[in-house]
């Protein structure tokens, strides 16, 4: 696959407490991805942007929420997230990567 294209699948890490939790018990770390994504490229991806071995993805499309925006009703956007388990010993710092 083509190492631009790769690098565009994912958009940002997902830091929340759930997030920081599962990376402490169970290795594993939350990404927002392109849409359009399947499991085999955010593998690719995330092994090639981290340097690390993937074990397994699981993802998941987030509808958007309808909100208010004055006497306005609107939606966000939907997104979608990939929960990444890696090999036990290895782990992903977001803070120099």
């Amino acid at each position: 696959m083509n190492q631009e294209f790769l690098l565009q699948l994912i958009t940002a890490p997902v830091v929340t407490e759930k997030s920081s939790a599962a990376a402490d018990t169970s290795n594993q770390y939350v990404f927002k991805v392109n849409k359009t994504a399947n499991k085999t490229e955010i593998k690719a991806a995330v092994e090639k942007l981290f340097e690390v071995n993937v074990e397994s993805v699981k993802t998941l499309n987030v509808k958007g929420k309808m909100k208010r925006f004055g006497s306005r009703l609107g939606q966000r956007s939907n997104t979608k997230k990939a929960y990444v388990r890696i090999r036990a010993g290895q782990e992903i710092d977001f803070a120099t990567a």
